[in-house]
């Protein structure tokens, strides 16, 4: 599975954004696939902290 570094800023959280667009149709199990996964966490983890849902 591909690693990458968390996501620091908004500039690197606007170019995963970007990138994870362009594998929206990835298939599971290829390295596209992969890639989908580990972006989508990343992803999701600087959105929970910088862009919290209110309840």
């Amino acid at each position: 599975m591909t690693t990458r570094p968390s996501i620091k800023n908004e500039q690197e959280y606007k170019s995963a954004l970007e990138a994870i667009e362009q594998l929206l149709e990835s298939e599971p199990g290829t390295p596209q696939g992969a890639e989908f996964e580990v972006l989508a966490r990343l992803i999701e983890e600087y959105e929970d902290i910088h862009y919290p849902l209110k309840e």
